[in-house]
């Protein structure tokens, strides 16, 4: 769905109409960024919305009928080819693994989707639980944190405090992509620790070149007024979680 955009310069929104939702979808990874696009473009004029709009319709889904569960596996698939084509597409495939950083919400849920479907794709994934507790908060985010256990392309890490992410960030810039799975729309107020070290290892690497997809929102931007914190995350693309809307900025071809 459309979300209001941090950056004034960013391209409109664009999210599925008649193309199939993202895990249904048998083509989606061999999409480069203009096809994906091109595939969510049917929707790009309707208007944006806030936080409250964006939970209203992830509650409306699930009263529906789709579990929680299927809609994660749709977001997280949708950042999965987003990642996928931002790094073919910046020719940093074979610069070193995805690196996903996941709050212990259901935001993180839908890193841990993507970092399963890429390393389902061949791609080597680092997936690392932000939060001081050693699971993730919610049950769907637990079920596919354990899901990557013994994935041969996963690595599983657990940044508990500051020290952790300063130590992670070291070799952040040899990532291929970083995606941004910390926060999603509810996020208020100043960033606690871990999480505000996160963002900080995420400014950093995109300083030194490192593509960054962000799942739902950047971290730090109130998606219903437009303001962010400081710090936050500048992200190359978003992809909105609830109906798995693609948003990109100008400067990725």
């Amino acid at each position: 769905m459309p979300v209001r955009r941090a950056d004034p310069s960013a391209a409109p929104v664009v999210e599925p109409d008649e193309a199939p939702l993202p895990a249904d979808d048998p083509d989606l990874f061999g999409l480069d960024l203009a096809e994906i696009r091109r595939r969510w473009s049917s929707t790009a004029d309707r208007s944006p919305i806030g936080a409250e709009a964006m939970a209203g319709a992830d509650r409306r889904a699930q009263m529906l009928g789709t579990p929680g569960e299927r809609l994660m596996e749709h977001a997280g698939t949708a950042v999965a080819a987003a990642a996928r084509a931002l790094a073919a597409g910046t020719g940093r495939t074979d610069k070193g693994p995805v690196l996903i950083l996941c709050g212990p919400g259901n935001n993180g849920g839908d890193g841990y989707v993507a970092a399963r479907r890429l390393a389902e794709s061949g791609l080597s994934v680092v997936a690392v639980l932000v939060a001081p507790e050693g699971r993730p908060s919610t049950p769907d985010a637990g079920r596919n944190w354990d899901r990557l256990a013994n994935h041969p392309l996963v690595t599983r890490l657990h940044a508990p405090v500051a020290r952790d992410l300063a130590v992670l960030g070291h070799g952040a810039e040899k990532a291929s992509v970083i995606v941004d799975a910390l926060l999603g729309t509810g996020v208020r107020g100043a960033l606690r620790e871990p999480i505000r070290s996160a963002v900080e290892l995420i400014r950093k690497a995109r300083t030194a070149g490192v593509p960054i997809v962000a799942v739902d929102t950047p971290t730090a931007v109130d998606l219903t007024s437009g303001d962010a914190s400081d710090p936050v995350v500048a992200a190359d693309l978003t992809v909105t979680a609830n109906l798995a809307a693609f948003v990109g900025n100008g400067d990725i071809d």
